[in-house]
């Protein structure tokens, strides 16, 4: 055999099964590619006699199948991380001190930017535009909450964009205003959000690719190879196209762009002639996105009771049935979805959507997306339908709290906070997990997120009590979210997932053992190497020989 790569490792977690249970000294330690896929597995004495030109031996170093971030949004998120980050602010003060830089180091009549701000900041007190009148001068601001679904405009920002009151969307989205009928600068959902954003001056395509590629590469230097990404905004191919072009695109990305209320049946036979049309060599658009509610923190979920200030009661299609319509136009033409479900009540319309499918609709994988707050009945309607979990550990672990103080579970109340984040009992009733980040809402370096999905706290805090600990995931368990459940929830197990002859040759590669290393342990340490089909797309300086 002449492959075109051989690599080493002291370690080689197939992923094959759900067991990575060999006795000692049963696991591979070798891996020969060619032409993009994997040609043969083996021991390292099996390997001498392959033949290859390169040979990468990483020691003791541990290979795994390579990582997937089953929920991202590039592109959408350079928009939403521009200007100052607020996400480690720790009270108003602070938010008004990083903001008041961000004004300072702004040139003269631009725009006041920053994003990743934390509703918890707020305790009982309602978001207001005053908070960034006072700091920027008069000149326009725009901040981002930490959820992407809403925002804080200052006055000056309202006046330019001529929001002077409420306004009717087609889907549940709002423009917050006072008892005087005068907005507050609170922006809830994505079309009150554009509202102002529309008339904000746009970054050039060259800025933004450039910002792009920087993105992927940290991407790739955090140990993924792969990402379900979960938006498709103006000149997410455009950039894609561009970067692919210039050899620039070091991971696999799996596209779904929006289908949103108040959209048409012409526009959804657009969105269906996409996918599996649309593609390069490691991007394609593969599936459709569609939304049901908004968050629990800036009250848009859909609950079936309301949160304890009477909100998160309406769907985000104000007419539910043209959701389920949405349903059956994709699922009937076997396309993929992933439906943003977040309250209780919005989790069991997707499940009623997906029962009342007709038989004979044709086979293709469905998802839901965060199910942040479920009853046991609909844990068990879950297992019984065939859909994915799509989760994101790190929401839990980074906007919660045990003791219930955040503003995640007062909104809910003990009993619905209590139902948070449930992944364990998924994955003991049988259901498929896919694991990821949705960044920019939390920070995407996988090595943390397998580690909080254990721990259910920050990793690195011990002194942090875990947030509802029978939820934890075991280390394999997690890394499957990643690698093998990650290529279930795409349709993609035939061809990824796992190490196996006949499948891509996409690797990651750890310094220490993902299921073997105390999490805490885990998240401080790096990925060494990332390979996709078959080719280095980042190596830690000194980590192989």
């Amino acid at each position: 055999m002449n492959p075109d790569l051989i690599i080493l490792a002291g370690t080689i977690h197939t992923m094959e099964t759900s067991s990575e249970a060999s006795p000692a000294g049963t696991l591979p330690q070798a891996v020969a590619v060619k032409d993009g896929v994997i040609a043969a597995v083996g021991t390292r004495e099996e390997a001498e006699s392959w033949r290859a030109a390169e040979v990468l031996d990483f020691g003791s170093a541990v290979l795994t199948p390579g990582l997937v971030d089953c929920h991202i949004h590039p592109v959408l998120g350079l928009e939403l991380t521009r200007g100052c980050d607020l996400s480690g602010a720790v009270n108003l003060d602070d938010v008004q001190t990083k903001l008041l830089a961000e004004a300072e180091a702004t040139p003269p009549g631009e725009w006041v930017r920053g994003w990743g701000l934390d509703p918890n900041l707020f305790g009982s007190a309602a978001a207001h535009r005053g908070l960034i009148d006072d700091v920027v001068a008069g000149r326009p601001c725009l901040v981002r909450l930490f959820d992407g679904h809403s925002a804080l405009a200052n006055t000056r920002a309202l006046e330019i964009a001529g929001v002077t009151g409420p306004r009717s969307f087609d889907q549940a989205a709002e423009v917050v205003c006072d008892a005087g009928g005068a907005p507050t600068g609170l922006l809830l959902e994505a079309a009150a959000v554009e509202l102002v954003a529309r008339v904000m001056p746009a970054e050039s395509f060259a800025a933004r690719k450039d910002r792009l590629a920087g993105l992927f590469q940290q991407f790739s230097r955090s140990g993924l190879t792969g990402a379900h990404v979960m938006d498709c905004g103006e000149g997410s191919l455009e950039l894609y196209r561009a970067l692919e072009g210039d050899g620039g695109l070091p991971l696999r990305l799996r596209i779904s762009p929006w289908c949103m209320p108040g959209s048409s049946r012409t526009e959804w036979l657009g969105l269906a002639e996409q996918v599996g049309t649309l593609a390069g060599r490691r991007w394609e658009v593969a599936g459709i996105k569609l939304f049901v509610d908004g968050t629990v923190d800036n009250g848009t979920a859909w609950l079936f009771e309301p949160d304890v200030y009477g909100e998160s009661v309406r769907p985000f299609w104000p007419r539910p049935e043209e959701y389920a319509q949405a349903v059956r136009f994709f699922a009937g033409r076997g396309i993929p979805t992933a439906t943003h479900a977040i309250g209780d009540a919005g989790v069991a319309a997707v499940l009623d959507a997906f029962e009342a499918l007709p038989p004979g609709t044709p086979q293709a994988v469905h998802r839901i997306e965060h199910l942040e707050t479920v009853p046991d009945a609909l844990v068990d309607r879950f297992s019984r339908s065939g859909l994915v979990a799509s989760m994101q550990p790190s929401h839990c672990t980074h906007y919660s709290r045990a003791d219930q103080t955040d503003n995640w579970s007062i909104r809910l109340g003990a009993e619905r906070a209590n139902r948070a984040w449930r992944c364990g009992d998924l994955r003991a009733a049988g259901a498929t997990l896919a694991l990821g980040s949705d960044w920019p809402i939390a920070p995407f370096e996988p090595l943390p997120i397998l580690a909080d999905a254990q721990l259910r706290r920050r990793s690195g805090h011990p002194h942090d009590e875990p947030i509802l600990p029978g939820q934890a995931l075991t280390a394999l368990q997690a890394l499957e979210g990643y690698t093998s459940h990650a290529a279930r929830a795409a349709g993609e197990w035939e061809v990824s997932g796992s190490i196996t002859v006949g499948k891509r040759a996409d690797f990651t590669v750890f310094e220490t053992d993902p299921l073997l290393a105390a999490p805490d342990e885990l998240a401080a340490t790096r990925a060494v190497a990332t390979v996709v089909d078959g080719a280095v797309q980042y190596l830690a300086v000194g980590s192989a020989r």
